[in-house]
Order: C-alpha cells, then structure tokens, then sequence
C-alpha cells in the first residue's frame, strides 16, 4: 500500500492509501465528494516527527552558513584525558 495525496479545491489536501500504481489522477473528497486532483510530494518527508523535520531544516542551513566557534560556552570546562597507564611501561628512545 502507498500513500497519494490530493487536493481538494474547497477542502485542502488528504492522504488516501491505495495499492501501489493504482492511483487514478482524480479521487473524490471525503468531505465535500467534489473532485480533488492527485498531487505528487515528496515520499516518507510528510510522515515524520516535527523534531527529525526541525534536525534536517539545521542540517540543511549548517551546510549552507555554518556556524563558527571560536570559544568553549561559559561553564564548560575541557575535559583532560590522563595517559594510559600502559604507555608508561614503553621503552623510551
């Protein structure tokens, strides 16, 4: 089963799931019966959650004006990794 939307002059757009390839190019509105007219989107973007569609409009302006950090924010200390202790048993040039 795929999902097809159409638009309905007086109603808007409505999702209808029909078995692939049998969409007909008109389907009747099952507000106001009128006839509403396929319209072609993007597949899987309309289904998602409003945080992964907030993370790809981000992602998307990142690539285009990324954001540039010169300095660690207020409060945030770096973290200092001590050596492992094995690599003070390694012979010394």
């Amino acid at each position: 089963m795929a999902t097809y939307e159409y638009l309905c002059g007086r109603c808007g757009s409505f999702d209808v799931k029909l078995p692939i390839g049998t969409a007909p190019k008109d389907y009747g509105c099952p507000v106001c019966a009128g006839a509403a007219r396929r319209m072609f989107s993007s597949s899987g973007l309309s289904g998602t959650s409003h945080a992964v569609t907030a993370l790809h409009a981000r992602e998307e302006q990142s690539r285009e004006a990324p954001a540039v950090v010169s300095e660690l924010p207020p409060g945030v200390r770096p973290v200092r990794k001590r050596p492992h202790p094995a690599l003070s048993r390694l012979p010394r040039p």
